[in-house]
């Protein structure tokens, strides 16, 4: 028997959602909690436990194969052998009366569908409501695709499902090809067409639209998986695979995200930059926080300044955040954007620029200095060298080209 003891301890099923596992966990808590219920301890630890696995996808994965003792050993890496693993996922081993998978039951493939969230979605939380298409067995034939009796084996695979071919390559050569059988599309039966059910058509199933509620927490992230047992395509004789929902963030326009932390940019002028400034964000939960940079506190061009616990709430403990960091750039003022006697009064109050001492002789030469203007730079890099790819000595290496303005 398969150990369910977890899942009885928050009184769900072995099919329950993540969502059902989370309501159930957080009415027991408050039931069981210290604080209101001293004497129940025990069982709030319990509870907590059950919580921490069957939340987590992989330990539940590994508590549904090989139940407490899995989790303990570490699954299938905790001193397993095979015949251990079949005793306690079958009740007995390979040569106990069970064949190897004998006891396994089939399972459908899982459905995979993205969910679109922002970044204020996976900051705050959020309840996403989806209508997804799915498979579901019909109710009036019970999955059986016709009337009590009309299902027959097909007589072009014999029930095998697959067609066999056989084409003579050469005397003595045969070559064996196998087809799904074209007649009964790979299930090995039939079902007569005035036999089939009106409802499925003989498909067994019926399309069924489904409103399913998606549980986004705080600090899920781009990626994260989100798992509804049970509840993707039926099919007869089958278990139902897996809904899994895949989180697609957003781009933002303000803030990007690294793990649990936020970054953003933030242009200030250079009085800002010098004088100190203050600064108001609106954050993702439309908290406005204030930012005082004291004056004297110089702001350098792309320097990073950090803001503590005002990142991402961190997943399943989002009271917990990480850090928001604000790249700092530098206005500068436009050319002669005053007249030089003040430019004379500003120069008193910055420190002294260096002396530099000018040469004098022939050898002197002085020149302009321009911008940098790639489109007339002859296709030279900045800071590199340049040759000419046509010249017929351009084996013997590049030759440098030097140019007064």
């Amino acid at each position: 028997m398969a150990d369910t003891k977890l899942y009885d301890l928050l009184g769900v099923s072995r099919n329950a959602s993540d969502l059902e596992i989370k309501k159930a966990y957080r009415k027991l808590a408050k039931e069981f909690h210290p604080d209101k219920n001293p004497e129940k301890g025990e069982k709030f630890k319990e509870i907590s436990y059950a919580y921490e696995v069957l939340s987590d996808q992989k330990k539940r994965e590994i508590y549904d194969r090989h139940g407490i003792k899995g989790l303990q050993e570490g699954g299938m890496d905790g001193g397993f052998t095979s015949e251990d693993i079949f005793s306690h996922v079958f009740g007995g081993g390979l040569f106990g009366g069970m064949g190897r998978g004998s006891g396994r039951k089939k399972k459908s493939e899982d459905m995979v569908h993205p969910l679109k969230v922002s970044l204020e979605n996976l900051y705050n939380g959020k309840t996403a409501k989806l209508q997804l298409s799915r498979n579901v067995i019909c109710k009036t034939c019970d999955g059986c695709g016709g009337k009590p009796g009309a299902l027959q084996s097909c007589q072009t695979c014999n029930g095998r499902g697959i067609k066999v071919t056989f084409r003579q390559l050469g005397p003595g050569m045969m070559q064996q090809t196998q087809t799904t059988c074209p007649d009964c599309g790979g299930e090995g039966e039939r079902i007569k067409e005035k036999d089939r059910c009106k409802v499925c058509k003989g498909k067994k199933t019926v399309s069924e639209i489904k409103l399913l509620e998606v549980p986004v927490d705080k600090g899920m992230k781009d990626g994260q998986k989100i798992f509804f047992r049970g509840e993707g395509n039926q099919e007869p004789g089958v278990e139902a695979g897996a809904l899994i929902i895949i989180l697609q963030q957003q781009p933002h326009e303000r803030f990007q995200r690294e793990g649990n932390d936020l970054y953003m940019s933030h242009t200030v002028s250079l009085t800002e930059a010098l004088c100190g400034f203050n600064l108001v964000i609106k954050h993702l939960d439309e908290r406005d926080i204030v930012i005082k940079h004291p004056p004297g506190e110089v702001i350098e061009p792309a320097s990073i300044k950090g803001v503590r616990g005002e990142g991402m709430p961190i997943y399943k403990d989002p009271f917990e955040k990480g850090n928001l960091y604000i790249k700092f750039d530098v206005q500068f003022p436009e050319n002669h954007f005053t007249d030089e006697s003040n430019l004379q009064k500003i120069e008193t109050l910055l420190p002294k620029r260096p002396i530099v001492k000018i040469p004098t002789g022939d050898h002197v030469e002085e020149v302009d200095l321009h911008d940098y203007d790639t489109s007339s730079a002859g296709g030279r890099s900045y800071g590199g060298e340049a040759y000419n790819s046509d010249d017929e000595d351009n084996h013997r290496g590049p030759r440098v080209q030097c140019a007064h303005q």
